[in-house]
């Protein structure tokens, strides 16, 4: 019996697989178990064409391959490399010590090339932890499995170069080499500040532009409300230009969920910069959270390390936004099926934009509202307080004159402020938690270090305003963000005043 090692993707985290092939002298015929989905089931027409192709002999007996773990459902054509080499392997084809130590991930076609597979990143390293101590994955591939750390991976074309890798031939190249000299834009990807829209395109809006800074610089949440063709979508759409670069273990946490949900190129290039997604207000939950079958991530796990935006907030399905809260405290999506529970990571910056009502006119002083109390409440009890609490800034963006938005530039552009955002997380990871958004609660008042005027200041905004605990713990972070943006090390009430008047009291 011969085993070799392989890799699926079970939502977007890579899980083992152990290929058993025995081969036995009986009738010839294959049988696949251990839960196979259609694709592997399919697999073996597709092996015994590129075995034929390759020049190498398929056993004529009977051949059973077994996946374990034989209670994981296996999906996805990534299966068929590994299950290739197990059966020429069993066959006579290669000696047993020449898959020993290596894993092997890629799909194969009828004439014997080897096709890129989604979550091959993924996989790789659920195979680092195993124990595998070389990888072969195909050629198309070399531009993400290069970045698997503690691992040897090297890059085929077809199956006949594996064959001669393993017997002691021409040596496959590893991927980092196949890669050599490919810059970001080579590879599909661009730089971050590349076609991103500026700040300084918007004209107006001091207080919703300085939100946006003050979100950047310690990730937290903001709703922009205000009436229709106020900016508010041209604002959020700004936030991208502002975050920092991602670091490296948050660039393959995102870019393995990205990998895994097969909404990149097989090709492209892990980037820096933060995912920004910004799903249709029709969105389902499945769509929103993830789900299906097999599980695939939602918007909430793609934006993972980046921006979830959600223009139009009311509009979403109230079930879909009611779900988001506890994915907002906990920063992972919980998927309960009668057949298991899985988790899909999902720790973003919540953005969102909101009319203040149905018509969009109420609060405006240039229009009148048609909606009556009775429209307009309802409207308002699309967003429930609950949910409307874990969203640290609520700013409202109002009507701009015309003779500011056919003026001249009246703010930064968006790299200075990038440099101010950069320095204020600077501190942030100084003290060990960033960004602000994250700080625990166990330690929030030590670490926002608030003078006294700066605490009776928030509490008789609290008293007088009616602010639940929870809105004020939030209150406290923002406020030490602002701090750390003016380079305090303590926080003042000035702090505090300018958090609050981010806070619109719906």
């Amino acid at each position: 019996m011969t085993r070799v090692w392989s890799a699926a993707v079970v939502g977007v985290t890579g899980v083992p697989v152990e290929v058993e092939v025995r081969i036995s002298s009986q009738l010839p015929c294959v049988d696949v178990v251990g839960l196979p989905e259609a694709a592997v089931r399919e697999s073996i027409s597709r092996i015994r064409g590129a075995i034929a192709a390759s020049g190498l002999p398929f056993p004529d007996r009977r051949v059973t391959v077994n996946l374990a773990p034989a209670d994981l459902r296996k999906n996805g054509a990534g299966l068929d490399l590994a299950i290739a080499i197990a059966i020429l392997a069993g066959g006579g084809s290669l000696p047993p010590e020449a898959v020993d130590g290596r894993a092997f991930v890629g799909e194969l076609a009828l004439d014997g090339r080897l096709r890129a597979t989604r979550g091959v990143l993924a996989s790789l390293l659920a195979l680092r932890a195993a124990g595998a101590r070389e990888a072969i994955v195909p050629a198309g591939c070399a531009e993400r499995a290069r970045h698997a750390p503690g691992l040897e991976v090297r890059a085929a074309p077809d199956l006949a170069a594996v064959m001669a890798h393993l017997l002691g031939g021409e040596r496959l190249p590893s991927a980092a080499s196949l890669c050599e000299g490919r810059t970001l834009e080579d590879a599909g990807g661009a730089g971050d500040e590349d076609g991103l829209p500026c700040l300084s395109d918007i004209r107006g809006q001091p207080l919703a532009k300085r939100a946006l800074e003050v979100a950047a610089a310690g990730g937290h949440g903001l709703l922009l409300t205000g009436p229709p063709g106020t900016g508010k979508t041209l604002l959020a759409r700004r936030l991208p230009a502002l975050l920092p670069s991602l670091r490296e273990d948050e660039r393959l946490e995102a870019f393995c969920i990205a990998d895994a949900a097969g909404i990149i190129a097989p090709e492209a290039a892990i980037p820096d910069r933060p995912p920004f997604r910004a799903p249709h207000h029709t969105a389902s939950a499945a769509g929103l959270l993830g789900g299906g079958n097999p599980i695939r991530p939602g918007e909430a796990s793609l934006a993972h390390r980046g921006v979830l935006f959600l223009d139009e907030l009311p509009e979403f399905d109230r079930r879909c936004l009611e779900s988001l809260r506890e994915v907002l405290e906990q920063g992972v999506v919980r998927i309960a099926r009668a057949n298991g529970t899985w988790e899909l990571p999902a720790r973003f910056q919540l953005i969102a934009a909101a009319n203040p009502c149905a018509c969009g006119a109420y609060g405006s002083p240039g229009r009148d509202c048609r909606c009556d109390d009775a429209a307009l409440a309802r409207y308002q009890r699309r967003l429930s307080g609950p949910l409307v609490d874990r969203i640290d800034l609520v700013v409202g963006v109002g009507e701009v004159p015309w003779s500011v938005l056919n003026g001249p530039v009246d703010g930064p552009p968006s790299a200075v402020v990038r440099e101010r955002v950069a320095r204020a997380r600077a501190i942030q990871q100084v003290r060990g938690f960033a960004p602000n958004a994250a700080l625990p609660d166990a330690r929030l008042d030590a670490l926002v270090a608030a003078e006294p005027a700066a605490l009776a200041l928030l509490g008789r905004a609290v008293e007088r305003l009616h602010l639940s605990a929870r809105v004020a713990r939030r209150l406290l972070r923002v406020a030490r963000t602002i701090a750390d943006l003016a380079g305090r090390a303590g926080t003042t009430s000035t702090d505090v005043a300018e958090a609050l008047s981010m806070r619109q009291v719906r």
